[in-house]
């Protein structure tokens, strides 16, 4: 609910709009994340047809860039592994909130990018319900 803006892969952008512009929840998330600018990270997508998305055009780097000095406050990256492959390695991301679920699986993909060293110092540890935790990090 803090975030200005969300930088969306294209798989986890085709997701979402398919679903959140049709919540009726006028007061809650879904009216949140329905009026906030939206970038979309795609080599495939024509067009970007979610309010307020916009299609980042060209370089991910200089765009996400550009997006950082004009928002007014935080960027939240939703899901996109991909694009935190892209933006860890040039220093774009400052804190990390991961929800962890108590799920083990065998595979899957790697939140940071093969051969990507990163110091991260926790911040906030919060634990939910069914074993759900908040774990935020910034870079150390």
């Amino acid at each position: 609910m803090d975030a200005e803006a969300l930088i969306l892969g294209r798989v986890t952008y085709d997701g979402f709009a398919a679903v959140w512009p049709t919540v009726n929840d006028p007061e809650g998330f879904a009216a949140r994340i329905n009026a906030m600018p939206k970038f979309v990270a795609s080599t495939t997508l024509k067009t970007a047809g979610w309010n307020n998305s916009t299609l980042i055009a060209g370089d991910l780097i200089e765009a996400a860039k550009s997006i950082k000095t004009e928002a007014k406050g935080d960027i939240l990256i939703y899901g996109s592994a991909s694009i935190v492959h892209h933006l860890a390695p040039h220093g774009l991301i400052d804190e990390y909130r991961l929800m962890v679920y108590p799920t083990v699986l065998g595979r899957g993909i790697r939140l940071f990018p093969e051969n990507h060293a990163q110091r991260l110092a926790l911040v906030e540890n919060e634990q939910f319900g069914d074993g759900i935790t908040l774990l935020r990090y910034v870079n150390a």
